[in-house]
């Protein structure tokens, strides 16, 4: 099996997006908005699209239905070249469908449904799991990594074959789990990206210092706060660094925590150059500033896919990024 740059793996869905809502009824049932799209969504195929865009040999393990939604979710991967050849196709689970109200800042609610639980046995695809030099797991605490067992034979295996782990954190919607039930699985993630919320949630703290270090007492190796339009906070045993977010004005933050994560992957794997592998593998510091730049192009447009277009314009929204470093 050929081995890819990155395999990202975890939920698979369609978000109904609804853009400036009108709370003020038009008749005794109807509502108006100013827009409304369905868009291929979920944590693992945003970050794939993003890292395919990139320019990572990019494939995705995920569980979508047989049908129109996940037909949808389907040829939105196959159009940004991302391989399907892992996406398995079940009548059983079928593609579940977020509702997302979108503010005019660029905030958004979301309403899950039962079909966001399911049962996608991970650790059964042993060959796929090994067959990247990264991992990342979209998103922890969430189904199909919100069973502690399941992500400690999956972490086990994607270690013994020597992959990067890479894991975002998402809030419990259906069964909730802590950084306890987790302590035999952290210690072998390498980076982990939880936003503000989720951090403060899981940590008990306040301070993105504080919280960064209640991850790194678990064993993980690297710890990103994502802080919205504040920035990010970057923390390991030697080094920590604040980032301002880029200036911009944003449309839509669907996908844009995401986004950034494909965009820091990338970075690590094939450098910040404006083409793949023109130069090193980037440091920490360079993945984030890249990371920063590709969170911001998602927020330009509408869902989380339509932002970022290429390395070049992420370039350009990551330039005069000066970092607040602490060593």
């Amino acid at each position: 099996m050929e081995k890819k740059d990155l395999l990202c793996v975890g939920m698979a869905l369609v978000d109904s997006i609804i853009k400036g809502f009108d709370p003020t009824p038009v008749s005794a049932s109807g509502f108006r908005a100013e827009s409304g799209s369905l868009n291929a969504g979920g944590e693992a195929v945003n970050e794939a699209v993003a890292a395919a865009k990139l320019g990572l040999n990019t494939g995705i393990l995920c569980s979508l239905g047989n049908d129109g939604a996940g037909d949808l979710v389907n040829a939105v991967l196959e159009k940004n070249r991302v391989d399907t050849s892992f996406v398995v196709r079940s009548d059983a689970r079928p593609t579940p469908v977020t509702t997302m109200f979108v503010n005019e800042d660029g905030t958004r609610k979301s309403i899950t449904n039962r079909s966001h639980r399911f049962d996608f046995p991970l650790e059964e695809y042993r060959e796929i799991l090994q067959s990247a030099k990264a991992v990342s797991f979209a998103s922890l605490f969430r189904a199909p990594f919100d069973d502690p067992a399941r992500i400690e034979k999956v972490v086990r295996i994607i270690h013994d074959a020597g992959g990067l782990i890479f894991a975002d954190t998402k809030l419990p919607n259906f069964r909730k789990n802590t950084l306890d039930d987790l302590k035999e699985s952290l210690p072998d993630v390498d980076y982990i990206f939880p936003n503000e919320d989720e951090a403060r949630y899981y940590s008990g703290k306040e301070d993105p210092r504080e919280m960064a270090e209640v991850f790194l007492s678990y064993g993980v190796k690297n710890v990103i706060v994502k802080l919205g339009g504040k920035g990010c906070f970057f923390k390991n045993a030697t080094e920590e660094i604040l980032l301002p977010a880029c200036e911009i004005v944003p449309i839509d933050a669907t996908g844009a925590g995401d986004n950034f994560i494909a965009g820091f992957i990338a970075a690590k794997l094939q450098g910040c150059g404006g083409k793949p592998y023109e130069k090193a593998p980037a440091t920490d510091e360079e993945a984030l500033r890249f990371a920063n730049g590709c969170g911001a192009a998602c927020t330009t447009a509408v869902g989380a896919h339509a932002g970022l277009k290429n390395r070049e314009q992420v370039l350009n929204l990551a330039a005069g990024l000066n970092p607040k470093r602490n060593t």
